[in-house]
């Protein structure tokens, strides 16, 4: 999925109210949208840097309305050449090393959150930051940045474009 940094409320209000009905859990999803949008301030700081990675397919997963996901895949276009963001994807058909197995945050080159259906996972010894590390590192080595991001994301868009 997009990550929540960068997701739209729309998009996200989709993903929370999905999560709350599959965890049976109660939806507070106004409250949990308004919160992630909150959020995405930090994207805007001065002397941050983001380094993220997302697979061609999260941007053709419908997980929403047809209209929304074309918002959410302009919203990344804008993100491309942030000064504080690197975003990447790994294209569908690239030669990969390895293959991703789950989403993960590395954090100040400190800690490993590793996210799972139910809960997160915070990893913070030296051997674990150097596995995510190196994982990210293969990762990347796939990826499309700037123009070539660019073109993947308006091939997604043009196939999801509401009738």
């Amino acid at each position: 999925m997009i990550p929540g940094l960068f997701q739209t409320p729309d998009y996200a209000r989709h993903l929370l109210m999905a999560h709350a009905d599959m965890a049976q859990t109660p939806r507070d999803t106004e409250a949990a949208v308004a919160s992630r949008m909150r959020r995405q301030e930090v994207l805007y700081a001065a002397g941050k840097l983001f380094r993220v990675l997302v697979w061609e397919g999260a941007l053709h997963a419908l997980v929403c309305p047809r209209d929304v996901m074309a918002g959410q895949l302009d919203r990344l276009v804008g993100l491309i050449g942030m000064s504080t963001v690197e975003f990447g994807i790994v294209p569908l058909g690239a030669p990969m090393h390895l293959t991703p197995k789950h989403g993960f945050w590395i954090f100040d080159e400190s800690r490993v959150v590793v996210e799972t259906i139910n809960t997160e996972l915070l990893f913070d010894t030296a051997d674990d930051l150097d596995l995510y590390q190196r994982t990210w590192d293969g990762l990347n080595e796939s990826a499309a940045y700037g123009a070539r991001a660019h073109r993947i994301i308006a091939r997604a868009r043009h196939l999801i474009a509401p009738s």
